[in-house]
């Protein structure tokens, strides 16, 4: 079940779910700050993919492909799908799972929070799923005609918004490859991440 909530105040209240004696920590960041600190070479390698579309392309046509204030417009447009983002994380949990989407208080950050064990595979597919908000619009930029400058400008804004806003997901995603089995459960309690044998 999702509920919306406006403002979150808390991350550890939503994500107390049951967790079993078998649940083991995995290693990660005890800090936000850590983990946007480890996880920024993600930041940065989907930073180049997207600035290689833009330099390709505009090597290709000999010309500028976009015009500035439209990246400025899709970027925006691209923050304002944060909330997007996370339903896109919160409809692939389970469907007795409890999932709350909000914004966090004083902080320009929409969450989707839950506490509930997934397979690794859904765990991998929830993480990422939202990153079909950059590779859409990325593709539509790449296969769009140089001369559409405003589509082009939007389209790379979105794509740089919705590439580069997963990358700590991607880091959980490479943390859970490296330390969880093919057959081992996923799952959040309070700010850590565990793996639940089988």
């Amino acid at each position: 079940m999702i509920t919306f909530k406006p403002v979150i105040e808390d991350i550890k209240e939503y994500q107390r779910g049951n967790l079993p004696e078998n649940a083991i920590r995995l290693d990660v960041p005890h800090s936000i700050d850590e983990m946007l600190k480890k996880a920024a070479p993600i930041e940065a390698v989907l930073c180049i993919v997207l600035f290689l579309a833009m330099f390709i392309k505009t090597i290709v046509n000999h010309d500028l492909v976009i015009k500035p204030i439209a990246v400025v417009l899709g970027f925006i447009i691209g923050f304002l799908l944060q909330a997007v983002h996370e339903l896109l994380h919160a409809v692939v949990y389970p469907k007795d799972a409890n999932v709350t989407v909000g914004k966090l208080k004083g902080k320009l950050v929409f969450v989707a929070l839950a506490s509930f064990p997934m397979s690794r595979q859904r765990f991998i597919l929830m993480s990422l799923l939202p990153f079909v908000l950059g590779i859409i619009p990325l593709l539509a930029f790449v296969i769009s005609p140089a001369e559409y400058k405003i589509m082009n400008g939007l389209m790379f804004g979105m794509a740089g918004m919705g590439m580069v806003s997963p990358y700590v997901d991607v880091f959980n995603v490479i943390i859970v490859l490296r330390q969880a089995r093919r057959i081992d459960k996923i799952m959040f309690f309070e700010d850590d991440l565990y793996k639940i044998c089988e």
